[in-house]
């Protein structure tokens, strides 16, 4: 098991507080937040989507039974209107039962080829789900950036106030114009709005979020104050291992099931154009004869049959071959396309992940730094020696950079989420 390492990351005490709310990205083998946990079990159990995967899948398994069955028996009857005569009386009804037999192999080969089919179903099932799961981390995380923005800014409002007094003690003490007052009145509304407006997104966002995991709009959304970003169990410089992870992902299985399937249909072909051998049995009633009393006068006759079909018409047998053919080179053809686009995917996901590392790196030295001279310009402000602009303005700053901080550790979890999606059987293990 590969050793971990924990990064935390707070906007808290260096950060002029968040009223308790913490942020901590972390990295190791520990699980998600208990919420996400539930949120992820609900949606697998409740999305329409990943239902309807499933139940195609049973759908499937039910072809089995059917084309490995032998065909139905037919039986015949008949009636004479006018009596056959025969030597041994008139023949007045006739029943024959038949039981073609398809060529040795037949019913193995068409089986064979159901269940691989079915098995493509389940894989298909398998990728629709880590997709959702995918889909339902991510908008969590919109959700949870929503959340941690909304207390932000709540924050800043308190630190806004702060400052207004501040000023306006300044003003009554006639060292500093009313218009600093002003200025923080304006940002004071601005900031408030802008809190509103997040607050509806937020709502929409849940609704949204709700749906997707197939339950009511109206449902609570519990936001943990962590997001915990469980590590992909991958070696990003293994390319083998790479190329062999793909190969194991569902969406891949799933196509080489099927080509597999169109192999064995392959074989199916073949032995459809070989002949079918049927036997059953003629049966005729025949009643006794009054003129002539003939030995075994009146005794029905039992007749054994066998029948042979002839498939002379070969060229849609060649036909169904080919069209299978041509079925499973689709199929390799559309595997490599996939793979294609998954390894381009990949490889942005990687960026993405290392890109957002640094960013949060980034603004946390910048943090640290805009803080101390935050500090420096309200101690010259209220010296009369600093400018209030400049305590304004790096307010905003600091605010800036918490938010991209925000932003960059939501796009971190969803970066990491889609690798999760790419090595799924990894994180099963």
């Amino acid at each position: 098991m590969k050793s971990f390492i924990n990064f935390f990351f707070t906007l808290s005490s260096p950060l002029r507080g968040l009223g308790g709310f913490l942020f901590f990205f972390f990295w190791g083998l520990g699980g998600y937040a208990q919420d996400l946990d539930n949120y992820l079990q609900i949606a697998q159990e409740n999305n329409p989507q990943v239902q309807s995967a499933y139940t195609s899948f049973e759908a499937a398994l039910q072809q089995v039974p059917q084309v490995s069955s032998l065909p139905d028996p037919t039986l015949t009857m008949s009636a004479f209107g006018r009596m056959v005569e025969t030597r041994l009386g008139a023949q007045e009804a006739r029943f024959s039962l038949m039981q073609m037999f398809p060529w040795f192999g037949t019913l193995e080969a068409k089986a064979t080829t159901a269940e691989l089919m079915a098995e493509a179903k389940f894989q298909e099932y398998l990728d629709v789900r880590a997709n959702l799961y995918y889909e339902v981390k991510s908008a969590y995380a919109e959700i949870f950036q929503l959340s941690a923005t909304i207390a932000v800014k709540e924050d800043n409002l308190e630190i806004l106030d702060s400052y207004r007094e501040l000023a306006l003690r300044k003003f009554e003490a006639g060292s500093a114009p009313m218009v600093n007052v002003v200025k923080i009145d304006i940002q004071r509304e601005q900031v408030l709005t802008e809190i509103l407006l997040l607050d509806e997104e937020l709502q929409t966002r849940k609704k949204q979020f709700n749906f997707l995991i197939n339950r009511a709009g109206n449902a609570q959304v519990i936001v943990a104050d962590t997001l915990t970003i469980q590590r992909p169990l991958y070696d990003a410089e293994d390319q083998l291992q790479e190329e062999q992870n793909f190969e194991e992902h569902p969406a891949i299985i799933q196509f080489n099931r099927q080509a597999e399937a169109y192999e064995s249909q392959q074989v199916v072909a073949r032995k459809n154009g070989l002949p079918q051998v049927g036997v059953g049995v003629d049966y005729g009633v025949i009643s006794e004869r009054t003129d002539a009393n003939p030995v075994n006068n009146g005794q029905d006759v039992i007749m054994p049959m066998l029948s042979v079909s002839l498939p002379i018409f070969r060229k849609k047998y060649r036909a169904a071959q080919k069209e299978a053919e041509l079925m499973e080179t689709a199929i390799q053809q559309n595997k490599q396309a996939k793979i294609n686009s998954m390894k381009s995917e990949m490889a942005m996901t990687r960026y993405d992940l290392r890109k957002a590392q640094r960013l949060i790196a980034l603004y946390d030295r910048q943090l640290e730094s805009s803080e101390q001279v935050n500090k420096l310009q309200i101690s010259a402000f209220s010296n009369a020696t600093g400018d209030f602009e400049e305590v304004l303005q790096m307010n905003q700053d600091i605010l800036m950079l918490q938010l991209q901080k925000i932003e960059a550790i939501k796009d971190a979890f969803v970066a990491n989420a889609k690798l999760e999606y790419f090595f799924i059987n990894k994180n099963q293990e």
